[in-house]
């Protein structure tokens, strides 16, 4: 199951998904020659004992195919940054939002005032156009609520601000695979991959639709940069069936510390489900908001 991680919630990705990490190897199982019942197995003996029942291929394999489902890696997608901007309609005078604004620094060499917030932890770069950019959150909308933050500051200080044309810019995010990457291997066989070992160690994948450019490393790391949120949960899902092919093999390291993550995460899963209120059967999405500041739905009024 892969997850994407927010400031304000987790989110499953949607059930379609799930088949590309089905057909790459994960959640599929061969049944091996020695479970499959032989004809003289089922035919009646002579010993006094009861006989095996007859047993199909199917229903053989479902318990080892259960087994191999409860195994399939989990892949956590965390949002780093989300840039979004905004206009506020009116001229600015950048020194008067130095003198009495508060957080605020005149960067004088390059036009513009940056100011910053606690909550959420974000930086805006006003210019006096009303153009205003806004980095650091972490969900998009956390991102919204620290642009209507911005907006009201301004407004607060005397101008005639009006929010409009407010859109997330760029996003970026990062996920682990649960393996290593031959990352040569793999940019040998796809020509949308770029490898340059003296400029930087990872190898540099371009998507085209979602368009968002990826960097993967051989440790299994991924840096996503796409254009919503949707886009980078896209583009994990559309990465992972081609690294798959070039993991590298299992070290008795890995194996072992692969066994001691199941082990913990085993007993933090059954008392989820047993605090977890029942869902309805028609809500395809179940949110659990994580933040603990309540005071951010002012900043939508």
């Amino acid at each position: 199951m892969a997850t994407l991680i927010q400031e304000n919630g987790i989110k499953e990705l949607s059930k379609g998904n799930h088949g590309v990490v089905s057909n790459h190897g994960i959640s599929t199982h061969s049944v091996p020659s020695h479970m499959v019942p032989d004809h003289e197995y089922c035919e009646a003996g002579t010993t006094a004992g009861p006989q095996p029942p007859c047993t199909d291929v199917a229903d053989a394999a479902a318990p080892a195919a259960a087994e191999e489902e409860e195994e399939t890696p989990e892949i956590d997608i965390v949002i780093n940054n989300v840039v979004c901007s905004f206009s506020v309609k009116c001229h600015l005078n950048l020194r008067q939002i130095a003198l009495n604004g508060v957080n605020v620094e005149f960067r004088r060499e390059n036009g513009m005032v940056t100011m910053k917030l606690r909550r959420p932890y974000t930086t805006a770069s006003i210019w006096s156009s009303g153009r205003v950019t806004c980095t650091g959150a972490t969900s998009e909308d956390q991102a919204k609520v620290a642009a209507r933050r911005y907006a009201r500051a301004l407004q607060k200080l005397g101008f005639q601000v009006r929010f409009q044309n407010f859109r997330v810019v760029n996003v970026l995010g990062t996920c682990r695979m649960p393996f290593g990457i031959r990352i040569i291997a793999f940019s040998n066989k796809y020509k949308e991959a770029d490898y340059e070992p003296e400029l930087h160690p990872g190898v540099t994948y371009k998507l085209y639709n979602p368009k968002a450019t990826l960097k993967i490393f051989s440790t299994g790391g991924v840096t996503i940069t796409a254009r919503s949120v949707n886009d980078v949960q896209s583009a994990v899902e559309r990465i992972f069936p081609l690294v798959y092919e070039f993991r590298k093999p299992r070290t008795a390291a890995d194996e072992e510390l692969l066994r001691q993550k199941r082990a913990a995460r085993a007993p933090a899963a059954s008392a989820a489900a047993a605090v977890e209120p029942a869902r309805p059967p028609d809500d395809p999405m179940h949110l659990v908001t994580l933040s603990d500041d309540d005071a951010d739905h002012d900043a939508w009024e």
